[in-house]
């Protein structure tokens, strides 16, 4: 009667440690912006998000002077390969 006891907590033991969960860990984001965004914010611009004809989105830049300009562009124009 004690072997059938044993092996009843035992087995119920192994089954409910089967049960437990474990969490997993939330990747951590890299925290790098887009660099062309962020050249737009530090120049005093706001971004405005647009979609093209084929759904891709992109990003204007409105510039305090009140010009519009494609955020990529706009950082292109101002930081030329070398």
């Amino acid at each position: 009667m004690t072997k059938k006891i044993l092996f009843i907590l035992c087995g119920g033991t192994l089954v409910l440690s089967a049960c437990s969960t474990t969490k997993t860990p939330t990747p951590q984001k890299i925290g790098m912006p887009n660099p062309a965004s962020q050249y737009c914010i530090d120049q005093g611009g706001k971004l405005e998000m647009k979609k093209n004809a084929n759904g891709d989105t992109y990003a204007n830049c409105i510039l305090p002077d009140g010009r519009v300009i494609e955020e990529w562009q706009l950082f292109r124009q101002d930081h030329p390969q070398k």
